[in-house]
């Protein structure tokens, strides 16, 4: 079964936020804890961990703004 990887919530009234960058190529392998994309807000950039290992499927390309919970990609 797949990870879903979601778009999370960076501050209490952030609502959406920009997918800066995959950090891994669509079909890479990643393992747990390895950086995998970043997100930025109005008032930060935070690098985002994967959440388990796996091959990782991008569904969402960086360069565009999502909304809070917005599934980006997944890890299978």
């Amino acid at each position: 079964m797949a990870t879903e990887i979601i778009l999370p919530k960076l501050g209490f009234s952030v609502n959406e936020a920009l997918l800066v960058e995959w950090m891994v190529d669509d079909g890479g392998e990643v393992r747990k804890g390895e950086l995998l994309f970043s997100v930025e807000s109005e008032k930060s950039v935070q690098e985002i961990e994967a959440p388990a290992d796996g091959v990782l499927r991008i569904l969402q390309p960086a360069g565009e703004t999502y909304e809070v919970g917005t599934v980006i990609g997944e890890i299978g």
